[in-house]
């Protein structure tokens, strides 16, 4: 009898398993999601941008899965701020108020010593005009700006001349020992004319004239090796400053002078009007 062949049952189809790889994939990035946002509320904002940057980038590649809106702090709620930085903040104003307060008295206070310092010198310049019985020749003047002293030009000069006269040398002497007792001032020496034009063999116009004589005045000052140069100047106005009237006699000789300026460091509105005469500021 034949052997009859064995049939073969057909074997069962198994399903398909291929979707398990990605939908394992899914979990853990949603698990990795959720485990981000469950530990958002204990991370500072820059901690949480930091993360959310790189799950972006992990996720797809940089787009999306996190956007702007998301790291946005939730309405309503202010990012906690260090106690230091208000502590700091609540002491570094009084500290910048005292420190203005401080500066404010200190000038005050030096403001003071120059006002004692110019009167004192005043007094003694009257004091050595009126023992030298120079009272129509020498005047002193302290103002808001400066100490000034005016001297007639008679008194030093020879008409239509700048050559200090020799006896008036010693006037310039006793003058530069009183200026040595304020060291620290700027002083300013300006010539001064009447408007009769003058044009001889030497001068042709009073701007020369009047330069020429605040110079040569400032530089016998300057024999006094005490005194520092470089807080002297020497300038000539020729007849475009006048203090009286050009119009007679008496007038036009109170015109033409030299004046000798110490200047105040300290004044109410901070600019000295004396230097803004100089630079031609307002």
């Amino acid at each position: 009898m034949s052997k009859k062949g064995k049939r073969h049952e057909p074997h069962e189809e198994h399903a398909d398993e291929s979707w398990l790889l990605p939908y394992s994939d899914l979990m853990t990035l949603l698990l990795a999601l959720f485990i981000t946002l469950f530990s958002m509320s204990s991370m500072d904002a820059a901690k949480f941008e930091q993360m959310a940057q790189a799950l972006s980038a992990a996720f797809s590649g940089g787009s999306g899965v996190l956007n702007e809106n998301a790291m946005a702090p939730t309405a309503g709620k202010v990012p906690n701020k260090d106690p230091q930085d208000s502590t700091a903040s609540a002491a570094a104003a009084p500290s910048q108020d005292t420190s203005a307060s401080s500066k404010q008295k200190l000038r005050e206070q030096l403001k003071k010593q120059e006002q004692q310092d110019l009167e004192n010198l005043k007094r003694k310049l009257d004091k050595y005009i009126k023992e030298n019985g120079l009272k129509s020749q020498l005047t002193t003047k302290l103002n808001q700006s400066e100490l000034s002293i005016t001297i007639s030009d008679n008194t030093l000069f020879a008409s239509g001349q700048a050559t200090v006269k020799t006896d008036s040398r010693k006037l310039a002497k006793s003058l530069s020992t009183i200026l040595q007792e304020i060291p620290n001032y700027d002083v300013i020496v300006s010539g001064h004319t009447d408007n009769v034009p003058i044009s001889n063999s030497r001068y042709t116009s009073n701007w020369n004239l009047s330069s020429d004589r605040a110079l040569n005045f400032m530089q016998i000052l300057l024999l006094n090796n005490n005194l520092d140069p470089r807080k002297f100047s020497a300038i000539g106005y020729g007849q475009y400053r006048p203090i009286a009237s050009n119009d007679n006699n008496v007038g036009r000789a109170k015109n033409r002078r030299v004046e000798v300026a110490i200047v105040r460091k300290y004044v109410d509105n901070d600019v000295n009007p004396t230097l803004q005469s100089l630079t031609g500021n307002k």
